[in-house]
């Protein structure tokens, strides 16, 4: 919950708390906080134990779509494209089983011997 919070943030919150509340209801508001937040905890996670159990097994089938789209929203591109170019190994196999297929081997080119003109092609120029 608190992990775009920083400690400077929460010792700004508890200095302005201390001036706002003052020394002697300033615990008193710290615990009500505490208790509130615990207790929406619970809340959220009996929801999510009643959900679990009317659902079945389609609430896994559910939350792995959502969990996909929790990732999106920490999407670093610079990341993606270094996995992608440098820690993805090319795949061996299909999803549907069959091996992949090889590319076609470029063709060895030769150099020129002396005197000997570069091939032309007119529909490519």
């Amino acid at each position: 919950m608190f992990d775009s919070i920083g400690w400077v943030e929460v010792l700004i919150i508890v200095v302005a708390g201390l001036f706002i509340l003052g020394p002697e209801r300033l615990p008193e508001a710290a615990g009500w906080v505490g208790r509130t937040i615990r207790q929406v905890r619970d809340y959220a996670t009996g929801a999510r134990e009643q959900l679990k159990q009317e659902m079945g097994p389609e609430f896994e089938q559910l939350r792995k779509p959502l969990e996909d789209l929790r990732e999106l929203r920490n999407f670093d591109p610079k990341k993606a494209v270094t996995k992608h170019l440098f820690d993805d190994p090319a795949p061996v196999e299909k999803p549907n089983g069959y091996p992949v297929a090889s590319p076609a081997p470029a063709p060895v080119e030769r150099p020129l011997s002396p005197g000997e003109r570069a091939p032309y092609d007119p529909d490519a120029t």
